[in-house]
C-alpha cells in the first residue's frame, strides 16, 4: 500500500509571513507544500507566481507541488521549474498542447502531473496517464474557495484508480478541495494516496496531530 502524503495548501496560511508558514508545514511532519498558482483568467482569483514559489523554495525543507490553475501553462513551465517546482501539474483543458506540456515537465527533471475539475471526465486524458507522474483530482472546483466536498469526486478516484491498475500504470492519485478528517477517510478509502488539505490544517488546534490524522 502507497504511502498516504499529506500537502498542505499554502494559500491558507498567513500571507503576512509566509516563510514561517512553510517551515511551520515541515515541523507539523507534513510531505509536501501545495502551492496554488491562479491567473485571473482560467480562474478567477488572482494568487501569485514564479517569484513567490522561487522564495518559498529558500525556505522549504519540503518538495513544492505547484499546481498551475493558468491558460496555456507550457509558456511557463520553464520558469516555474526553473523556480523550485518539484511538482508541477495543469489542467489539460487549458493547454493546447497538454502532452508536450507534460512530456517538457518531464524532461526538466519535474514531477508531471493532470489536473482534473469536477466536471472533466478523465477518459479523454487516459491515454496521456503514461506521461504523468501522479494525477490530481478536484473535489471542489478550483479557484474558489469556502466550496463543499462533491462526493462525486470519490467515484472519479475509484475510475482512475481501476484504470491504472489495470494499464499497470504505477502513479498515485492527489485529491484537492474540501479535505478533512472526514473527507479524508473517504479519499483514503477511494483511492487517493496525496491529499491536499488547507484550513483544516492552518486552522486546527494542533496542526500536527491534524496532519496524523488525516494521514490515517
Amino acid at each position: 500500500m502507497n504511502k498516504i502524503q499529506i500537502a498542505p495548501s499554502i494559500l491558507s496560511g498567513d500571507f503576512a509571513n509566509l516563510g514561517k508558514a512553510v517551515r511551520d508545514i515541515g515541523e507539523w511532519g507534513a510531505d509536501l507544500v501545495h502551492c496554488d498558482v491562479m491567473d485571473g483568467v482560467f480562474v478567477k482569483n488572482l494568487t501569485f507566481g514564479m517569484p513567490m514559489i522561487a522564495a518559498l523554495k529558500k525556505v522549504s525543507t519540503l518538495p513544492l507541488d505547484v499546481h498551475l490553475m493558468i491558460v496555456e501553462p507550457e509558456r511557463y513551465i520553464d520558469e516555474f521549474v526553473r523556480a523550485g517546482a518539484d511538482m508541477l501539474s495543469f489542467h489539460p483543458n487549458a493547454s493546447k498542447d497538454p502532452l508536450a506540456a507534460l512530456q517538457k515537465i518531464r524532461a526538466l527533471g519535474a514531477k508531471a502531473g493532470l489536473v482534473l475539475n469536477p466536471d472533466i471526465p478523465f477518459q479523454p486524458y487516459a491515454a496521456m496517464f503514461k506521461e504523468c507522474d501522479f494525477i490530481l483530482v478536484m473535489s471542489v472546483y478550483a479557484g474558489l474557495g469556502g466550496q463543499k466536498f462533491i462526493e462525486a469526486s470519490l467515484e472519479k478516484v475509484r475510475e482512475i484508480r481501476t484504470y491504472l491498475k489495470e494499464n499497470n500504470i504505477d502513479i498515485p492519485i492527489e485529491i484537492d478541495g474540501g479535505i478533512n478528517e472526514i473527507t479524508a477517510a473517504c479519499a483514503r478509502e477511494a483511492g487517493a494516496t496525496i491529499l491536499v488539505a488547507g484550513s483544516a490544517v492552518f486552522k486546527a488546534a494542533d496542526p500536527a496531530l491534524t496532519i496524523k490524522s488525516l494521514r490515517g
